[in-house]
């Protein structure tokens, strides 16, 4: 008697098993397809773009060394191509020495324009901030209202951003430019008391301030007039280094003298 029981109970475990399997093995074998074209979807992704950073990076250095030979046109033709291969570090550097060469023809704000690009098609505030910080000391330079620089120059300015100290710095004299001395002054002041300021801008945040005190301000153009982008390089294979680290290289714009 046991023994046809225990036989009873496995055919029912047996019939139990087979439902399951009818049940679920379809679902399984639908997830186990998807998985693998995913996986296939995400190499032939990540080939792809593989493909086109070394394409970009290709036509970038064929870019500079038209740059280096003073071949202006082809440098132009080799930059947008990395910019139309690249994406990420190499469209962003690609873009930004268009506007070095836009603004070396005196089209400002086409080179502008070209520096909004840049800062737009990368995440990497060392790129992103090179470019809008570039982009906001041309802007100085034009008609631009007050509200205008300092929307550029504010994102900049908060802290942990890379450009932090000269975004400041620019911010000042923008309000210098338009007779904001004591906002100037406080701004100023946040430089010479704030911490990883180099050297040589918390000097001349405290000779500004001192001119601003003693009513001199008709010499604070000459002190300021060292204040420039960032020093970068334009080639991330001669530096060494990956091009997320690097900063593009247009040239730099001076700030407008203070009135």
């Amino acid at each position: 008697m046991t023994d046809i029981f225990e036989q009873v109970e496995e055919e029912l475990r047996s019939d139990r098993y087979k439902r399951l399997a009818r049940t679920w093995l379809p679902v399984v074998g639908g997830i186990l397809v998807l998985a693998l074209i995913a996986a296939l979807g995400w190499w032939g992704w990540q080939s792809y773009q593989n493909s086109r950073a070394a394409n970009a990076s290709v036509a970038y250095e064929r870019g500079i060394e038209a740059l280096q030979s003073n071949d202006l046109a082809a440098a132009e033709s080799a930059f947008a191509e990395a910019e139309r291969e690249g994406n990420g570090a190499y469209k962003s550097m690609a873009l930004a020495q268009r506007a070095g060469l836009a603004l070396a023809a005196n089209r400002v704000d086409e080179a502008i324009e070209l520096l909004d690009q840049s800062a737009k098609a990368v995440g990497d505030p060392l790129l992103s901030d090179s470019s809008a910080f570039k982009a906001a000391l041309l802007v100085m330079d034009t008609e631009a209202t007050y509200e205008d620089i300092e929307g550029r120059l504010t994102p900049l300015t908060r802290e942990g951003r890379p450009f932090r100290p000269q975004a400041l710095e620019a911010l000042a004299m923008a309000q210098l430019q338009f007779g904001k001395s004591t906002e100037a002054r406080a701004t100023f002041v946040q430089l010479q008391l704030g911490q990883d300021v180099p050297d040589t801008v918390r000097q001349r945040a405290q000779a500004a301030i001192a001119m601003i005190d003693g009513g001199t301000l008709g010499s604070l153009p000459g002190i300021l007039d060292a204040q420039k982008a960032p020093p970068v390089v334009v080639s991330p294979e001669q530096a060494g280094a990956s091009p997320e680290a690097q900063a593009p290289a247009p040239a730099p714009a001076q700030p407008a003298p203070a009135e």
